[in-house]
């Protein structure tokens, strides 16, 4: 598995859409790299971009663009609504997949390190990458920020990386704050209100740092301290919330302007639900939302969870439903039309290497298994039988759920449909997979055979392939074999109306198992691995003769049920 980092700058520049095209650009001037966003906010003149690629190539792109920007923004002339200290203001790397966050932290030490020293711009490292405790929070770091640089010069304040002074150079790039952290969602809250100050209260009451302890009046009573004359704190509803408010004149309303730091504590729909009781008990009323950048497509699958639970809804619907549910639920599309093609990470990158046979048409898989080529074959048709399959066990139990009396088991048939569901991913996932093996196979044979060092090297390839291409469906007989359990529930317990329905989704589940069990058996013919063989034969074995007794089974169920007269 790839290694995958995404880097999410913020730049000093929301306005000039040449200053920010050619920042922007820098990034794919570097292989491997892929431009994700750019989300310019015209108000806080600042931009987010984003971009994700392996850990090597990803921070050679980020030192360009903090290059460039600088360059570019000149930050003594810089304002804008939203807190800053430097042309590059933040340049976060965040762990996406294949790599931990220690490692990450590595590679933001040395980026960090590499701005102080070839860019002479001064910074500090911050949240997992902070050397110092007290660093960790950005708004630690951030503190008086443009204006209050010459704080560099001051023991406490001495930067991790760059210059500890405020002389020409840094007046005019600032500082920058480098660091590795966790998918962090800037989420944007729209309030019916103009007003910044009642926009505030609401973030003050949510995030996590709350506001200042205050004796009688909350505005302008005397600041409650500690001990050690430190202000004290009244903590806000939620955790891992940072947040205030602001007036957005492009759109002409306040906005609660949230960072979510860790969507495990604080996922989105809980923030935007909050929002929505703390608005109200303040007179004011959410309208919608929006993301700023991109995020997990998890926060919308969960928010759509979360919403179909309040309405006694099954949670076994497609994806692509979910999302919908989760834009219409949290009023994504309020102030603008949300392209969660656009928006969300796991659909903008695309490194499959070939085309997704899942994402066809129905004619079009036809058309290519129809083919002259060899693939898809066998195994892929087998696993995309096996996923119709597992579809027809989910509709039942999905129809089951919302059948009119049975209210009150919505529950048990949505756990059903959710199964349903994740065995139709893991089978439409691998009709791709075994196409790759088969590549792999072709690959190995034609590698070169002139030396007898090669003649080995390709021998291995051969028979590591091999094995890959028989344990492709293999897995695929053992996935479709997870049918039959919901087939039988939804026959037996399921909507009488629907019970044909999940009759065919074991027809398929077996066609599924045997087509399967057929590539298994071909591909391992002449395959000198003896033991390996005989392990996976004896397991079809079981698989086949299991799978037959489930579906007849079944259909003797469907067919008492509909008569003898359709016998």
């Amino acid at each position: 598995m790839k290694k995958l980092i995404e880097c999410v700058p913020n730049i000093s520049e929301g306005r000039d859409s040449q200053k920010i095209k050619a920042i922007a650009d820098v990034v794919e001037t570097v292989e491997g790299v892929k431009l994700l966003d750019v989300d310019p906010g015209k108000s806080t003149n600042r931009t987010v971009i984003t971009f994700v690629g392996e850990p090597e190539p990803v921070i050679e792109a980020a030192f360009r663009l903090i290059k460039k920007a600088a360059e570019l923004i000149d930050m003594s002339k810089h304002s804008g609504e939203h807190p800053r200290m430097g042309a590059t203001d933040v340049c976060p790397l965040i762990p996406v997949r294949g790599i931990e966050m220690d490692e990450v932290v590595g590679y933001a030490h040395r980026l960090g390190e590499r701005v102080g020293k070839e860019l002479g711009i001064p910074g500090y490292f911050y949240e997992y990458a902070a050397r110092e405790e007290k660093r960790r929070n950005l708004a630690y770091c951030r503190q008086g920020e443009y204006e209050g640089l010459d704080k560099l010069s001051q023991p406490q304040w001495k930067p991790d990386f760059g210059p500890a002074a405020f002389d020409d150079k840094v007046k005019r790039t600032g500082a920058t704050a480098i660091s590795a952290r966790d998918f962090l969602v800037a989420y944007n809250i729209n309030l019916n209100t103009t007003s910044t100050r009642r926009a505030n209260s609401v973030a003050f009451d949510i995030r996590e740092a709350g506001r200042v302890k205050r004796e009688g009046n909350p505005i302008t009573g005397k600041i409650v301290t500690d001990e050690n004359g430190e202000p004290l704190r009244e903590p806000g509803s939620l955790k891992a919330v940072k947040g205030i408010g602001w007036y957005i004149e492009e759109y002409g309303i306040a906005q609660l302007s949230l960072n979510l730091t860790n969507i495990n504590i604080t996922p989105v729909h809980k923030a935007f639900d909050e929002a929505c009781e703390r608005a109200r008990a303040r007179g004011l009323r959410v309208t919608g939302s929006e993301i700023v950048g991109l995020l997990p497509l998890r926060c919308l699958t969960e928010a759509a969870d979360y919403f179909l639970r309040k309405q006694r809804r099954s949670l076994g619907i497609p994806e692509s439903e979910k999302v919908k549910i989760a834009i219409k639920s949290l009023g994504l599309d309020d102030l603008a039309p949300f392209d969660p093609g656009k928006k969300v990470i796991e659909y903008m990158i695309d490194d499959a290497g070939g085309p997704d046979l899942a994402s066809l048409t129905l004619k079009q898989f036809a058309e290519k298994a129809a083919s002259e080529a060899p693939a898809p074959g066998g195994g892929s048709v087998s696993a995309y039988v096996g996923a119709l399959g597992a579809a027809m066990g989910t509709m039942v139990a999905n129809l089951s759920s919302h059948k009119r009396g049975w209210d009150d088991r919505w529950e048990q048939f949505s756990e059903w449909a959710e199964r349903g569901q994740g065995i139709m991913e893991g089978l439409l996932a691998l009709v791709d997979e075994d196409t790759a093996a088969f590549n792999r196979i072709m690959e190995a044979f034609s590698m070169p055979k002139d030396s007898p060092e090669e003649v080995q090297a390709r021998k291995e390839a051969i028979a590591q392939a091999t094995r890959i291409a028989a344990q492709v469906p293999l897995e695929i007989a053992r996935k479709a074999s997870e049918v039959f359990e919901l087939c039988k529930v939804m026959v037996e317990k399921g909507n009488p109306n629907s019970i044909t329905d999940a009759g065919v989704g074991a027809l398929c589940a077996r066609a599924a198992v045997r087509g399967a069990s057929m590539n298994v058996r071909v591909n391992l013919m002449d395959f000198e691995d003896s033991a390996f063989v005989h392990k996976c034969f004896e397991e079809l074995e079981k698989l086949e003769n299991e799978a037959e007794k489930a579906e007849s089974m079944i259909t003797e169920k469907v067919m008492a049920h509909i008569g003898p007269e359709a016998v």
